[in-house]
This record gives C-alpha cells, sequence and structure tokens, in this order.
C-alpha cells in the first residue's frame, strides 16, 4: 500500500480544484452551501473518507498486533485475524469509491465550467466568422469592407398586393 492515504489523495484533489487549503473549503461549504453545491457535495464525500480512513488504520492495527513478528496466534486469534482482514478489505473499498466519487464531482465541476463558456466562446467564433466571410457586391475590390447589413424588415418596391 502506498504512503499516502486515501484521504490525502482527496485533500490534494479537492485543493487543486478549488485552489484554497481544505481549512478553508470545509468553512466556505458549511457557510455558504448554496454558492457551490459540487462543493458542499465534495466536502460531504469528504467526511465520510475521514470515516473510512480511520477504520483503515484501525484495521491494519489490530492486524498487525495480531501477526506481529515472534508471535504464533492462538486458535481464537484466527478469528479475529480473519474479521479484521475482511473488515480492512471492505474499508479500503470504500475508502476507494468515496475517492472515486470526488474525482467524480470535480469532474463534473470542470464540465460545468466547461459549458458556461462554451456559448459565449462558440458566439464570439461565429461572429468573426461571419466578419470574415461577409458578402461583397458585384465589383467590389476585395480589400475594401463589406456593406452593413440591414436590419428590420425590407420595403417592397412594387407598392400593396392585391
Amino acid at each position: 500500500m502506498s504512503d499516502a492515504t486515501a484521504l490525502n489523495q482527496a485533500d490534494a484533489m479537492i485543493e487543486k480544484a478549488w485552489g484554497r487549503p481544505i481549512d478553508a473549503l470545509e468553512t466556505l461549504a458549511v457557510r455558504h452551501p448554496v454558492e457551490d453545491p459540487l462543493l458542499r457535495s465534495a466536502m460531504h464525500i469528504r467526511s465520510s473518507l475521514v470515516v473510512s480512513n480511520n477504520a483503515v488504520a484501525v484495521h491494519q492495527d489490530r492486524l498487525h498486533a495480531l501477526t506481529r513478528s515472534g508471535h504464533v496466534p492462538a486458535f481464537y486469534d484466527l478469528e479475529r485475524i480473519t474479521s479484521s482482514t475482511v473488515s480492512l478489505r471492505v474499508a479500503l473499498a470504500e475508502s476507494q469509491t468515496a475517492l472515486q466519487a470526488i474525482s467524480r464531482v470535480i469532474e463534473a465541476r470542470e464540465a460545468a465550467a466547461t459549458a458556461d463558456r462554451a456559448p459565449a466562446v462558440r458566439l464570439a467564433q461565429a461572429a468573426v466568422a461571419r466578419s470574415a466571410h461577409a458578402p461583397r457586391t458585384l465589383g467590389q475590390p476585395p480589400d475594401q469592407p463589406a456593406p452593413s447589413a440591414t436590419v428590420g424588415p425590407t420595403v417592397a418596391a412594387t407598392g400593396p398586393r392585391r
């Protein structure tokens, strides 16, 4: 197992995504939950990760104590070793699931930020493209700007219809 726990990895991901330390983000998530619901979600998942991370530490310590070198486990210790092993696996799986959930919340935040900017970027690109490809009148040299398009209804030259 690596030295970095799932909680440390989650803290690093959250701090990188929001650009602030965890302590400040915890305060922000509690005081202003409506302003950034994705932060609130990430911090809520992180709180469950804290519990899972503590369970991992407890079960690891218990297994190390039961399987220390030079110690021959008694018959009744085998059940405790098996139980601790299963609990450790469950706690590790919960930690990884929470870590993945935080990653998905961060991805959703990035996608939402990109989606908010996308219409403005597309409109600006379309405006530039339209100005570069404006229709020219016949006989107009290419170095002269195109005339402005008229806005509004056109008036019929023939008069009213019958």
